[in-house]
């Protein structure tokens, strides 16, 4: 970090919301003197960088003293990143193999096979494969 400070007056309004948006790569930023800010943030949200590497920049490169109650909050919300991504890889996967459930489900409807049919090869009830052919139906009337 530059060892010249530099005091700034907030021109903006207290009362009111004020947003400030950063551009941010997927890559961190090299040390240099111009991309403190976003070497900062990319470090913190960093996907890739392990927690004790974030760490060490923090305090090593930024002189952030670290006690141990803010490397825990630092562990904590690098977890609990990691924890919303893998809830959203989950979700997402379980709304891929639904859709092509279904898809298998409308195919066979669509080459006449009986509901029960159906359900005795997809394994789920009749009334679950009416549910998803009348959601069908329904969406293309």
């Amino acid at each position: 970090m530059s060892s010249a400070k530099r005091n700034c007056e907030w021109d903006g309004t207290l009362d009111l919301l004020n947003i400030v948006l950063i551009g941010m790569s997927k890559e961190l930023s090299a040390q240099e003197g111009h991309h403190e800010l976003h070497r900062l943030l990319g470090a913190l949200l960093s996907a890739k960088l392990p927690v004790e590497e974030k760490l060490d920049i923090l305090e090593m490169e930024y002189e952030i003293p670290m006690e141990e109650e803010e490397k825990e909050e630092v562990r904590v919300m690098c977890n609990l990143g990691e924890g919303i991504r893998e809830k959203a890889e989950a979700r997402g996967k379980a709304i891929g193999e639904a859709r092509g459930e279904a898809k298998v489900i409308l195919g066979m409807y669509r080459k006449g096979y009986s509901l029960e049919q159906i359900a005795d090869v997809a394994e789920k009830s009749v009334e679950e494969v009416r549910g998803i052919v009348e959601k069908r139906d329904t969406v293309l009337a």
